[in-house]
């Protein structure tokens, strides 16, 4: 009798802890969501991602900022495909957003899964499902990801400029952004690595250059960037960039800590990850082992693809992902 109200307790903790998951709705996530409903939704959406990275290669670092754009900001619910719209302002009109493109490709995407599946794979898994395919295709680690997420009716443009770190920011308050969505120092360290591919506009660090130059910055580096920046007040309609990795800019690799390390960063964030204390540690373990970086992406990567998704009937599959549906 002594135990009986240990185990009455330990039910009642069970039942809370599984009614908590459950109005998360991370319990409704599960992989192979789909395999009655749709059962090649995910090697339909891995053959539309190949072929157009085949035809585009830039798309697969489109794929890797989108879900870090959909997914920062309250919830991976596909929020930032929608345009503006029937009362709603899209997230795209936020300045954290610029830079962003090829969202007609992932039109690209749906249209072959509404085709074979109408009205059944959401948007919100293809975002997700887009770069997890296009992180392989950069050279990166195949992930298993969950899937069973719903799509927004609404934009959140209000909260993205809360949500979404700028480079300008400094790194404690990165660090407490990636946090609230509950991920640590390590896993922030190893998302940035992201920065390994694709390019950024002069605009976003023109200000390094120009009076003078940021001591920090390696010299000869800054004059790279001076030729590829020549003035100070960059026209960002015109494609003005440069790139972190001279060497492998379109493979997700270790090179960008290595860069780092040398004071090679475009941005303030990739300075302060190496000067800062807290995170410097994990800057030089990843410089050092690629496959430590890649384990850590991953996890990451997964952790955030979970955050706070719509499940059940908390949101719904668009038929269009510009466009919540029309009742």
């Amino acid at each position: 009798m002594a135990d009986q109200p240990r185990s009455t307790a330990s039910l009642l903790f069970l039942s809370l802890t599984l009614l908590l998951q459950f109005c998360s709705g991370k319990s409704e996530l599960q992989l192979n969501y789909y395999s009655e409903s749709c059962p090649r939704a995910e090697e339909i959406i891995k053959e539309e991602v190949t072929k157009l990275y085949h035809e585009h290669g830039n798309t697969a670092v489109s794929w890797l900022r989108l879900i870090f754009h959909d997914c920062m900001v309250k919830s991976c619910d596909a929020s930032v495909l929608l345009d503006t719209a029937n009362g709603t302002t899209s997230e795209k009109t936020s300045g954290r957003s610029f830079g962003m493109r090829n969202f007609k490709y992932i039109d690209t995407i749906k249209e072959a899964l509404e085709s074979a599946c109408p009205k059944t794979v959401s948007c919100a898994d293809t975002v997700a499902l887009s770069a997890r395919d296009g992180i392989v295709l950069l050279g990166g680690p195949p992930i298993e990801m969950k899937t069973g997420r719903k799509d927004s009716k609404e934009s959140h443009v209000a909260e993205v400029e809360q949500l979404i770190p700028n480079h300008n920011d400094s790194i404690s308050l990165v660090l407490s952004r990636f946090q609230s969505v509950g991920i640590d120092v390590e896993g922030t360290v190893a998302l940035l690595g992201a920065h390994s591919v694709g390019r950024v506009h002069c605009s976003n660090f023109v200000q390094r250059l120009y009076p003078t130059i940021d001591p920090t910055l390696n010299l000869e580096f800054a004059k790279y960037l001076k030729g590829r920046c020549p003035t100070p007040v960059p026209d960002p309609k015109k494609v003005e960039y440069a790139r972190t990795d001279l060497v492998t800019p379109m493979v997700l690799d270790n090179l960008y800590y290595k860069s780092i390390l040398s004071h090679k960063g475009l941005l303030l964030v990739d300075e302060e990850l190496v000067s800062d204390p807290t995170t410097h540690p994990f800057v030089e373990k990843m410089a050092d082992d690629n496959g430590y970086f890649l384990d850590q992406f991953s996890r990451a990567l997964l952790i955030l693809s979970e955050n706070n998704p719509l499940t059940g009937d908390q949101g719904e599959i668009r038929k269009e992902c510009r466009y919540a549906n029309r009742d």
